[in-house]
């Protein structure tokens, strides 16, 4: 039986499993495949619409750089910026903070990605290893930045 349960926290539906025996395929069928994508585009929309997200305006304000010195960073993965629907980047205003900024850089490398959607995804997924919390809230309560390297080295793996 070919069941995909979409985790997405926006999905609202689960896709229906297959009822025709006579293609036993471990394929996912064209309707549970837009299904999933449309579910991922709802959770990045909402995601990049969040209260914590800003502009690379905001944020050259906020680090006192310019506009142009955080797409270089972005690019580099020095932080975390990723692509809006319309012109330019979103970014989370908490990389920002003294736990978390100087660990940015050093995890894309770990990763091996400069990849905005990457990285926001990998410090705001809750990880066993941490038991249950996110790489960002483990920072932000006092885990060393070693460890969560170590977690990141180990995914990327």
């Amino acid at each position: 039986m070919n069941t995909l349960t979409i985790h997405s926290p926006l999905a609202t539906e689960t896709a229906q499993p297959r009822h025709d025996s006579s293609t036993d395929s471990p394929y996912a069928t064209a309707a549970q495949t837009q299904a999933l994508l449309r579910s991922g585009a709802q959770y990045r929309r909402k995601r990049m619409d969040a209260a914590d997200m800003i502009s690379t305006d905001e944020a050259a304000a906020l680090a006192g750089a310019t506009r142009v010195t955080v797409n270089a960073w972005i690019k580099a993965g020095r932080c975390i910026g990723v692509a809006h629907l319309r012109r330019g980047f979103k970014l989370p205003r908490w990389q920002f903070e003294p736990a978390i900024w100087p660990v940015l850089q050093p995890l894309a490398k770990a990763l091996g990605t400069s990849d905005g959607w990457q990285l926001l995804s990998f410090l705001e997924s809750p990880a066993t290893a941490l038991d249950g919390q996110t790489p960002r809230a483990a920072l932000e309560q006092g885990a060393t930045p070693e460890r969560i390297l170590a977690l990141a080295t180990a995914e990327a793996h």
